[in-house]
């Protein structure tokens, strides 16, 4: 996906909004049923740490590396709905993140004349909603197919960025998880009072896609112009709102992923099916002037030794091989994560400012996650287990637009060394802690 498809997507969407606001027009009670908005973000981050590849293997080569700085746009979505009638509605969600990706063709004098595809930019251009849904019972029941949001884990039900206050998304659920996880899928969903409840039907992951320090991170994504479905999984949620201003959140998935690909394993490979349980508790209080948010996430992951096992012989047998769209690395049985958050709002104590409407959050955050909780390799990736502290404003000088200035410190538990002294043979390295600062400017609204 290149300048073309941008290209394309914008006039498909140029073309789409024409007609929608043509019908819009014509209808008898003069109300538009399209709905259009998005969100964005454009951040700095300045990282007080090395930014080599081996960094975890040879800390002490690393330790006094310099700091390097990156601009980036994460995310920058385009949402488009459309209100058919008699309860039928469509969503779409076109997502640029990092800026999209671009390639080009030249033609190289060093290649006596060939043309050849250069890439001139990282990124990637993604479609990550399209569904129709319809409404029965007022909204007590809806039936949505297409690729929808997995509601698993606080991130992805939440994952706009006026729903956290760091400058990228929460790290640990965005590691462990895919993020934001999109399926083609059908749901069953609706409100019933104080509670929303969502189930899901979904295609698999694909296990040859986990890796040791993402865990399922990458497990939803397909290098081909479909997604496999040799097996199927199934997700859920509930959210409660029987007290007010409080969400509680309770999710989970459960699904098979291996053979979820278009390789066919061998028969000693019958038994083994990859299954992942994913159970995850959320909450949210936003209240007294008060945002708090918290939430934990743990997996586990059948056969993840025999499936390490497995890619790594791919590993072996296909390394040298052009295209090759997996990882094969070893994988943890087990992943965890949980996290707080809390900010005050200070400007709700000076009244001009409350009355304007303008906000300042003074926040703080604290997360622990792990990709190899536990496993056979273990011991290899001490360095998945890993902590971090953040501190920060968020303003919002309007409701749409936030201005996010995020300290964050990422560290690493300290290995026993039993009183070695640090010139032995057998003495463990400590990883070295990884520091940064980052600023964000962001917006999250329906403009029509």
């Amino acid at each position: 996906m290149g300048k073309n498809f941008v290209l394309t997507a914008v006039l498909a969407i140029s073309t789409c909004l024409c007609a929608v606001a043509q019908d819009a027009g014509n209808d008898d009670n003069n109300t538009s049923r399209l709905r259009i908005g998005g969100y964005g973000e454009a951040v700095m981050t300045r990282n007080f740490y090395s930014q080599s590849f081996n960094r975890y293997k040879l800390p002490e080569k690393y330790k006094n590396d310099p700091s390097h700085g990156r601009f980036d746009l994460p995310h920058v979505v385009i949402n488009l709905g459309y209100d058919f009638g008699k309860g039928w509605t469509m969503g779409s969600e076109i997502e640029f993140e990092h800026g999209g990706n671009g390639t080009a063709v030249e033609i190289e004098a060093e290649e006596a004349g060939e043309y050849e595809a250069e890439v001139e930019k990282g990124g990637e251009v993604a479609l990550e909603q399209f569904w129709i849904n319809k409404e029965f019972l007022d909204g007590r029941l809806n039936v949505k197919a297409g690729e929808i949001i997995v509601p698993v884990g606080y991130s992805n039900a939440y994952h706009e960025p006026n729903q956290f206050f760091t400058v990228y998304r929460p790290e640990g659920e965005s590691t462990i998880l895919p993020n934001t996880w999109h399926q083609l899928g059908i749901s069953l969903w609706g409100r019933l009072k104080d509670w929303r409840y969502e189930a899901q039907l979904l295609s698999g992951l694909n296990s040859e896609s986990f890796t040791a320090e993402d865990f399922a991170h990458y497990g939803a994504t397909s290098p081909y112009e479909f997604k496999v479905a040799n097996n199927y999984a199934a997700a859920a949620r509930i959210d409660n709102y029987s007290v007010k201003g409080l969400r509680i959140g309770l999710s989970g998935y459960y699904g098979y992923t291996f053979r979820n690909t278009l390789r066919t394993p061998g028969q000693k490979y019958d038994d083994v099916t990859g299954a992942l349980s994913i159970i995850a508790a959320d909450f949210t209080l936003n209240r007294w002037n008060w945002i708090v948010r918290g939430n934990i996430d743990y997996a586990h992951f059948d056969n993840a030794d025999e499936i390490s096992a497995y890619n790594q012989a791919n590993w072996t047998h296909h390394k040298y091989q052009d295209g090759n769209p997996h990882h094969y690395t070893n994988i943890g049985s087990n992943a965890v994560a949980y996290a707080l958050e809390a900010g005050y709002n200070v400007f709700s104590q000076i009244p001009k400012l409350r009355e304007e409407g303008d906000k300042l959050y003074v926040f703080g955050r604290f997360e622990h996650y792990n990709t190899m909780a536990s496993g056979t390799h273990k011991s290899a990736y001490k360095y998945t287990k890993k902590y971090r502290f953040a501190a920060g404003l968020n303003y919002s000088p309007v409701k749409p637009v936030t201005i996010k200035a995020e300290y964050s410190y990422r560290f690493f538990e300290k290995p026993d060394n039993h009183g070695l002294q640090s010139d032995s043979p057998l003495y463990i390295q400590p990883y070295n802690n990884e520091p940064s600062i980052s600023l964000g400017v962001t917006y999250t609204g329906w403009f029509l």
